[in-house]
């Protein structure tokens, strides 16, 4: 295919991500995308069969966020994710939006990121470093391309219910509330990995919650990455909430807002 020729010419990117694979997967990853790059089906059916290159570990985030999304279907506010990296789950959030309340024009996605990495890095965050997990140059504004487009493949798609906020979040969510002071939020899910936006952002929203409001997160109690727990028990607390699991997505975890934040 010739779209998919084009997808093919871009470099290599080296990898700047932690994984637990075993010795074989590399390999395997390689031959998986191998053959997604010589598959010989129809453009025109192409998106309709992106499942058939799912993993295991990718389709139980997708169950995850739609475990997530389905919670906040009666509670009022937007969605916002920090870490936003690749767009990943800010696509799924959209198309979700899509599937559950098509017509909700204030069920607003915003996705937080540097889109160059850590910015930098504290004594709480174990084997990270400076620089990790960035992007390719100028990704945010392809990024906001795919999310127009997913967009709009729903009602009211002349309604703009997405924003990509560029930069340091510790700084951005507090001038994006500023901006924005009727901000309810609904649904906030992390994935910043280090600990001082992370406790950043939480201060920040902690006061736009509302009761049934969730927040969640992609490393709570990971031992790599201890910076996010400690962001969350030194500024919202650990024993006030249940931290809950969902069995398909073993490593991330979320909470429910259901008393007073102090």
């Amino acid at each position: 295919m010739e779209s998919m020729n084009q997808k093919t010419s871009q470099p290599n990117q080296p990898s700047q991500i932690i994984t637990w694979g075993d010795a074989t997967q590399t390999d395997r990853r390689k031959k998986l995308l191998e053959l997604f790059r010589q598959w010989p089906i129809p453009d025109s059916e192409f998106f309709l069969n992106l499942g058939m290159f799912l993993a295991p570990q990718t389709l139980g985030r997708v169950l995850f966020m739609d475990h997530l999304y389905r919670q906040i279907l009666p509670i009022q506010g937007i969605v916002v994710e920090f870490g936003c990296r690749w767009g990943q789950n800010l696509s799924l959030l959209t198309s979700l939006r899509g599937i559950y309340e098509p017509f909700n024009r204030l069920r607003k996605v915003v996705g937080f990121d540097t889109f160059e990495g850590f910015p930098q890095i504290s004594g709480q965050d174990g084997a990270l470093s400076q620089g990790m997990y960035s992007t390719t140059p100028g990704y945010a504004r392809f990024m906001a391309q795919v999310l127009e487009l997913q967009e709009q493949e729903s009602p009211l798609a002349h309604i703009k219910k997405h924003e990509i906020v560029q930069g340091d979040a510790s700084v951005t969510i507090r001038e994006y509330l500023e901006r924005n002071p009727q901000t309810i939020i609904a649904l906030a899910y992390f994935d910043l990995d280090i600990y001082q936006p992370t406790r950043d952002c939480l201060s920040s929203i902690r006061d736009h919650l509302t009761q049934g409001s969730v927040v969640g997160f992609d490393e709570l109690n990971e031992q790599v990455c201890p910076g996010e727990t400690v962001a969350l028990k030194e500024v919202l607390g650990l024993s006030r909430f249940s931290i809950r699991r969902f069995g398909p997505s073993a490593r991330t975890s979320y909470i429910v807002v259901d008393g007073p934040l102090g």
